[in-house]
């Protein structure tokens, strides 16, 4: 169990290794870099990272993950109006035309391997947060009437969210967004239809 000073020691690390992995790449950077510009010793790394440079690199891709939802607040956390949700859907293809190609958490998680147990961990746990809190906000529309309430929010949200991955998957290859919001625009009309179906 890490003080309050250890914790942020150890998130001071980590934002650090994120920004080498920006401007470097993550096969250039090396932990002496990290340390460098963290200000940290070898012995304060390795209190925190006793596994080195590949247990440092899953503490930022869950850092990344971390980043993909604050960067969506306070939008993703309410999701209560048609205003909101646009708000959140602006919201989220700004974030990815700012990132454009540069994705640190694929770059980092291709790097330590996608089937291993601690990227896919990063992984399904970002996935599964996020999917919850469309849901939640699917739920709050249809006790308001704005969704019909026959729809199964959860699968709703898992369609909704696999568009955005696959809109996210194309820009990482085109470097555009027209197919993100593409994705998001048919989900919302078909949102919107659900709220004429018998309930």
């Amino acid at each position: 169990m890490l003080t309050r000073k250890g914790e942020q020691m150890r998130s001071r690390i980590v934002a650090g290794a994120a920004d080498e992995i920006r401007e470097r790449g993550v096969d250039e950077v090396r932990l002496e870099d990290v340390m460098a510009r963290t200000g940290t010793s070898k012995g304060q790394l390795f209190h925190y990272f006793p596994d080195g440079k590949e247990q440092l690199l899953l503490a930022v891709a869950q850092h990344e993950a971390d980043r993909v939802l604050d960067d969506q607040q306070p939008m993703l956390g309410d999701l209560t109006s048609w205003e909101a949700w646009e708000r959140w859907r602006l919201r989220v293809v700004e974030r990815y035309r700012e990132q454009g190609q540069d994705c640190p958490m694929s770059i980092v998680i291709g790097h330590t391997g996608r089937r291993s147990a601690g990227a896919q961990s990063v992984v399904e746990g970002l996935m599964t947060r996020w999917q919850a809190a469309l849901a939640d906000g699917i739920r709050h529309m249809q006790a308001s009437g704005e969704m019909s309430g026959a729809m199964d929010a959860d699968r709703a949200a898992a369609g909704l969210l696999a568009g955005v991955q696959g809109g996210v998957l194309l820009l990482l290859s085109s470097g555009r967004t027209e197919h993100l919001e593409s994705a998001l625009d048919l989900a919302f009309i078909g949102l919107r239809g659900s709220a004429t179906d018998p309930r």
